[in-house]
């Protein structure tokens, strides 16, 4: 999908972040942006800021991880707008700093509904309607670095299981929509400077209501020279271009992903060098 102009796209979690720089360089690249956020206002002053970048725009509130409430969603951007194009499941929330066995149910519900469910009510919902509307199309699914590797001093394991599993999603994704017009890109950012460690402000009422996560906050001091949500904004939009499936944002985690790759291969090294079972019981 080279030109990106007149197209209708929809961003979750586009309120603010890497959400929100998203929205603006598709607004940039000429498309009607449909900005859906949790936060009412949030999602007023995004959907102003684009209709100023770009030639139309809308701010819905959505909660991602209610399937009503993205199916209502897209019902209201179609009566708008017409069909759309380009979906980005975006939409996320942190869960750092406390070890795996420490974090409370409701969390691991708010954590996988936002992050995981998010991203399957997306499809649920609009992958049906991109293939009867049989007009190209590019889903974007935001994982993170972190749906690769696990960073040993974080205490991520409840965020990067939910990554992994967007990973994951969008490669069966691709390979479904591989005979179809529709393209898929899983984006995978490092440090971008964002407000992601305040997620919690923004918890529905039904997964808890809003906290305050104080074990969170130091991804805040880490993320704030990170790059800029607009320049990760651009390089989605380059992706939805030229149809790239894995879209990295720094260079610097290439050394990590090596390394877990070569305790990979070490693994199967091993399981080559293994005495068969039968002989060894003999």
């Amino acid at each position: 999908m080279k030109d990106l102009s007149a197209k209708v796209a929809f961003v979750t979690g586009a309120g603010s972040g890497i959400g929100l720089g998203i929205a603006r360089a598709l607004a940039r690249a000429g498309a009607h942006v449909v900005a859906g956020d949790i936060r009412a206002d949030a999602v007023e002053a995004a959907a102003a800021e684009l209709g100023r970048i770009g030639p139309r725009a809308r701010g819905l509130v959505v909660d991602v991880s209610d399937q009503a409430s993205v199916e209502a969603a897209a019902d209201e951007i179609e009566a708008a707008f017409g069909p759309v194009s380009i979906l980005v499941n975006n939409a996320g929330v942190a869960m750092h700093g406390v070890p795996v066995e420490d974090i409370p149910l409701a969390d691991w519900d708010w954590v996988i509904g936002v992050n995981v469910y998010g991203v399957i009510h997306g499809i649920r919902t609009f992958v049906p309607r991109l293939k009867r509307a049989g007009m190209p199309g590019h889903i974007v699914n935001t994982a993170s670095i972190g749906g690769f590797q696990v960073n040993p001093g974080w205490h991520t394991g409840a965020y990067s299981m939910t990554k992994y599993a967007v990973v994951a999603l969008s490669e069966a994704l691709r390979n479904e929509l591989a005979d179809t017009p529709v393209g898929v890109s899983v984006l995978a950012p490092a440090s971008v400077d964002t407000g992601i460690h305040l997620s919690g402000r923004a918890r529905p009422e039904r997964l808890g209501g809003p906290c305050e996560r104080p074990e969170t906050r130091f991804m805040g001091d880490l993320n704030k020279d990170g790059m800029t949500p607009d320049a990760v904004g651009e390089r989605v939009v380059r992706a939805i271009r030229d149809d790239e499936f894995f879209v990295f944002t720094h260079e610097e985690p290439r050394a990590w992903i090596e390394a877990r790759h070569r305790r990979i291969l070490e693994a199967f090294d091993r399981a080559a060098d293994a005495p068969d079972a039968d002989e060894d019981a003999a």
